[in-house]
């Protein structure tokens, strides 16, 4: 069965500063319990603030590192999530199911894609 990654992208600047609420925790908690009951999930988990992440980057020639905020980024990965699912259609409404438990104080974008196997 095909296993695909969801990136979840984020405006950092229009996310609740507070971060998601104890509603959003407890919707965001029961979905993931059914998707992971469905046999579906098989890692998610967010990630820190870009601020305090590390950009590693080759030009051809060398390597350069810069460590966050990226002033050049306005949307970032936010979290992520790998699903078993039988096929993109059902990754795809995961996805959106996952999307909606956010509410309206959130913009949130999943892109889904097939991880390529061998």
């Amino acid at each position: 069965m095909p296993r695909y990654l969801s990136l979840v992208r984020i405006d950092e600047s229009t996310a609740p500063a507070e971060g998601p609420s104890p509603e959003l925790m407890q919707r965001m908690g029961e979905l993931l319990e059914e998707i992971t009951k469905a046999g579906v999930m098989l890692d998610t988990a967010g990630l820190t603030p870009s601020a305090q992440g590390t950009r590693v980057h080759w030009d051809g020639a060398k390597t350069s590192v810069t460590d966050g905020p990226f002033t050049e980024s306005k949307e970032v990965i936010g979290g992520y999530a790998i699903m078993q699912c039988k096929d993109k259609a059902e990754a795809l409404e995961w996805a959106s199911r996952f999307l909606k438990v956010h509410g309206e104080e959130w913009q949130v974008t999943c892109e889904v894609r097939e991880i390529a196997e061998g």
